[in-house]
C-alpha cells in the first residue's frame, strides 16, 4: 500500500485493528480544509481586526504591544512556524514561548509597564498548561490581551476568557480537531489561522497564496508517498531533520512525529542548517536518515547544500533527502539520495514562488507521511501508537502552583 487512499478504503475492521481510523484521514484532508480555515477567518475578519486594533496593533511602532505566540509541543512549534512572518507583516516585536515554560516563570516573562498580545494555540483548548497560564495571567496582569485559537468549541481555554474583556477567541472547524494522538491537520489549520492573522487587513492578497498552498498539498500528499513508505521500509533506528527560518518549526513538528508514531522506537531530532556543526553532527551515524528542508531563498539554499555535500563526503549517514521548491531541485539534486518537491508556483500560471514564511503547512506533510509509514513499519497503531499509554492525545492534568 503506497497512498494514504489505501489505507482510508480498508475496511472499518482492518482500520480498527491497525490503528488507521483517523491518521491517514487527517493527514490527507488538510489542503482541502484550509479553504475552510481561511473560510472562517472572513466570516469572524471584521471582529478580529476590531480586537486586535483596540489592543494596538497598528498604532505608531513604538506604542505596538509585544505579541507572545504560546503553546506547547506541537502548538509550541505553530508559534515558531509563525513569528517570522507575523513580526514582517505587523511590525511587532514577536516572540514564541512554550506554555510549558511561562507557566513556572510566568513572573520573569512580564514587564510591568509593557503593552502586551498573548496568542495561544491549543488543539483542544484543555491541556494543564495552557489553561493554568490563561487564568493566572488574567487574574495576575489583567492588562495583557489574549488570543486563543483552537479546534475544540468546548475549550476550557475558551470559558477562560470569558473573565476577560481583552480577550478573543477563533474556533475552528470540528473536521480538524484531529481524533488521533499526533496533530497533523490540527497544526496545519492552526498555522493557516495565524497566517490570515498575519494578513489581517489585507486577507484577499493572502487568498491566492491559499490556492497555490492547497494546490502543493495535493501535489505532497500524491507525489510523496511512496518516498515515505520506502524511506520507512529501509528501518533506519534515527531521523535527523533539518530546517532554518520558519522551516526549522517543520524540522521540529517532523521529528516529534516520527517520535510520536513510533513511541520512540525511531529516535528523532532536528537542528537548523547552520547549526547541526555545532555539536548535533556528532550524533549522525549510517543508521540515520537525513532530512533537509531547503529554503526556497537562493542564499539560504546555498547553506543547505554545502551541508547536504559535507554530509555526503564525510559518509556519517544512511541517506539523504531534500525537500525544496521544483526552482531549486538543479542545485540540490546533486548532493543528496533523493529529492522530493515543493509545488508551490505555477509556472504556466505565472505565479511567483510562495516564500518560506508560508511553507511550513505543506512542506510538513512529508514529515507526518514518514511518521506515519514508519509506524506501520514497526507494525504499532499509528491513531494511539504509545501501547502503554506514556503518551495520551491531551496530557493528563497534573499538580498546578
Amino acid at each position: 500500500m503506497t497512498s494514504l487512499s489505501s489505507f482510508v478504503e480498508l475496511p472499518e475492521d482492518e482500520q480498527k485493528a491497525r490503528g488507521l481510523v483517523f491518521t491517514p484521514r487527517e493527514i490527507a484532508q488538510q489542503p482541502k480544509t484550509w479553504e475552510g480555515t481561511l473560510k472562517i477567518f472572513k466570516q469572524h475578519q471584521q471582529r478580529i481586526c476590531d480586537f486586535l486594533d483596540l489592543v494596538g496593533v497598528r498604532e505608531e511602532l513604538e506604542q505596538r504591544p509585544v505579541v507572545m505566540l504560546i503553546g506547547a509541543g506541537t502548538s509550541d512549534y505553530i508559534g515558531q512556524a509563525l513569528e517570522l512572518l507575523i513580526r514582517q507583516k505587523w511590525g511587532c516585536e514577536v516572540w514564541t514561548v512554550a506554555s510549558t515554560e511561562l507557566l513556572p516563570n510566568l513572573a520573569e516573562y512580564v514587564v510591568p509597564g509593557r503593552k502586551y498580545l498573548w496568542i495561544s494555540f491549543s488543539r483542544s483548548g484543555d491541556s494543564p498548561e495552557g489553561v493554568a497560564v490563561l487564568e493566572q495571567a488574567i487574574q495576575l496582569y489583567p492588562e495583557v490581551a489574549h488570543l486563543v485559537v483552537t479546534c475544540n468549541a468546548k475549550a476550557r481555554m475558551t470559558e477562560v476568557c470569558e473573565a476577560s474583556k481583552r480577550a478573543c477567541v477563533v474556533v475552528l472547524d470540528d473536521i480538524v480537531n484531529d481524533r488521533s494522538l499526533a496533530m497533523t491537520s490540527s497544526f496545519t489549520n492552526m498555522v493557516v489561522m495565524g497566517q490570515c492573522l498575519a494578513n489581517a487587513w489585507s486577507i484577499e492578497e493572502y487568498t491566492g497564496v491559499v490556492e497555490q498552498l492547497v494546490r502543493a498539498g495535493e501535489h505532497m500528499l500524491m507525489h510523496a508517498a511512496d518516498e515515505a513508505e520506502r524511506l520507512a521500509a529501509r528501518g533506519y533506528t534515527r531521523v535527523c531533520f533539518i530546517g532554518g527560518g520558519a522551516l526549522a518549526s517543520v524540522a521540529k513538528e517532523s521529528a516529534l512525529k516520527v517520535l510520536e508514531m513510533t513511541a520512540g522506537q525511531v529516535q528523532a531530532m532536528s537542528e537548523t542548517v547552520l547549526g547541526l556543526r555545532h555539536g548535533p553532527m556528532a550524533a549522525l551515524d549510517t543508521q540515520t536518515l537525513f532530512v533537509c528542508f531547503v529554503s526556497g531563498d537562493e542564499r539560504r539554499a546555498k547553506y543547505a547544500s554545502d551541508l547536504l555535500r559535507e554530509i555526503g563526503e564525510k559518509g556519517i549517514v544512511g541517506e539523504r533527502v531534500a525537500v525544496g521548491t521544483a526552482a531549486a531541485k538543479s542545485e540540490i539534486a546533486p548532493y543528496c539520495n533523493s529529492y522530493v518537491a515543493v509545488d508551490v508556483a505555477s509556472e504556466a500560471a505565472g505565479e511567483d514562488p510562495v516564500g518560506d514564511s508560508y511553507r511550513p503547512v505543506v512542506d510538513v506533510i512529508f514529515g507526518q507521511m514518514l511518521g506515519l509509514y514508519c509506524s506501520v513499519a514497526h507494525e504499532l497503531k499509528p491513531d494511539s501508537p504509545s501501547p502503554d499509554g506514556v503518551i495520551n492525545r491531551v496530557v493528563q492534568k497534573f499538580r498546578i502552583y
